[in-house]
């Protein structure tokens, strides 16, 4: 079997709602070129002025001009940090608090107060989030599942309660990564509708989570989005800052490192090659190798694409990279999911190997995967 790979970066057929162009370009690629080449970034910042310009509150009066959800990662960072010294804005930072923070997650995350920002962190309900931690990983193949749900739930929620119209996101992970339609990719804002259909949640629902070990509706409170005649009252409107800015999070990691944002100074984040993304989290790379066994590619080829995308890799020079560091054993990952949920490492072995595709990796006789001396698979096919 033969998977088809886009011609201009790393991404497989089998990653789901890609599509590619009767080039053998894939969307990412699609939406990066418009992106490079057929925006007017000019106008685009002149209409996000517009948008700060009317939901600023009038000189003298208090309160906050707008939320930005954080989590201490390189991009919230870099989204409060606009919102503040480049747009003038008074932004409240909120923090849905991740499974297991890492020390230098927390550190940035505290650096945001540093700089100058208001910040709430949300402690949610721990034995009700562990047990959707565990619960999601058997049932869908990924331990983040409820902190997606978190992460764009509770800063609309605080939108609501105190009345603060203007959200303001990151990345459009569909234009960055790509996405099933050229609506997703070029949507400008962050919504219910944009929450179910492209926010990972992969077909499970808060309401599916009701009953689990005892869990009760009123219990699941953070993770319902808030009714939509309250949405509507307060006029939330959500968008995505690299909706009207060009993103490129390598030059705006130089930006916030110099008011105090750190990388990992030690080596690379398991499971790529790049030491700035995803600092907060000491699951990541679980999540990151259940994507790998599913679709056949993982974190490294993501960042790879994107420095393909923006000129700073070659291809050849990515698939190396890719080579290297993509879909290996995630053995510190599981190390500390062992201890979070309590399973032994044969049971959450056994669940990976349930959402292993058989079509992308090798199997013995027995059906079982072939593995090497540190545990990775054994693809039907390489990379090219």
């Amino acid at each position: 079997m033969n998977i088809r790979y886009c011609k201009k970066c790393l991404f497989p057929e089998t990653k789901p709602d890609l599509f590619f162009n009767e080039s053998g370009v894939c969307s990412a690629c699609v939406a990066s070129e418009e992106k490079n080449m057929g925006i007017d970034w000019n106008q685009r910042a002149k209409e996000f002025q517009e948008i700060v310009d009317f939901y600023k509150n009038p000189e003298g009066e208090i309160g906050w001009d707008c939320i930005v959800p954080v989590s201490g990662g390189k991009d919230s960072t870099y989204q409060a940090y606009f919102m503040k010294y480049v747009c003038g804005l008074n932004p409240l930072c909120i923090c849905f608090e991740t499974t297991c923070a890492t020390d230098l997650g927390q550190r940035n995350l505290d650096n945001l107060s540093k700089m100058g920002m208001d910040v709430i962190h949300f402690k949610k309900n721990y034995p009700v989030y562990q047990k959707m931690v565990v619960e999601s990983f058997k049932r869908v193949g990924d331990e983040m599942w409820p902190n997606h749900i978190g992460i764009f739930t509770i800063p609309v929620m605080f939108a609501v309660k105190f009345n603060i119209p203007l959200i303001i996101w990151g990345e459009n992970s569909q234009q960055e990564y790509g996405g099933p339609n050229l609506e997703s990719v070029k949507s400008r804002v962050l919504n219910r509708k944009w929450l179910e259909e492209f926010g990972g949640l992969l077909g499970n629902r808060i309401q599916d989570m009701v009953g689990v070990q005892g869990i009760t509706k009123k219990e699941l409170t953070p993770y319902f989005y808030p009714k939509d005649e309250d949405i509507e009252r307060v006029g939330v409107t959500g968008v995505f800052l690299g909706q009207y800015f060009f993103w490129d999070a390598r030059r705006q990691l130089d930006v916030i490192q110099q008011y105090g944002f750190q990388v990992k100074e030690d080596g690379n984040i398991e499971g790529t090659y790049t030491n700035f993304e995803n600092l907060d989290e000491k699951l990541v790379g679980l999540h990151d190798y259940l994507k790998y066994v599913k679709y056949g590619f993982g974190r490294a080829t993501d960042h790879a694409g994107i420095d393909i995308r923006n000129g700073r890799l070659t291809r050849d020079e990515a698939l190396s990279l890719v080579h290297e560091f993509d879909g290996k054993y995630p053995h510190y990952a599981i190390t500390e999911f062992i201890k979070y949920s309590g399973m032994s490492k044969e049971e959450i072995d056994k669940v990976i190997d349930s959402f292993t595709n058989p079509v992308i990796f090798k199997q013995h006789e027995d059906g079982s995967f072939v593995k090497d001396s540190q545990e990775n698979l054994i693809k039907n096919f390489e990379v090219h």
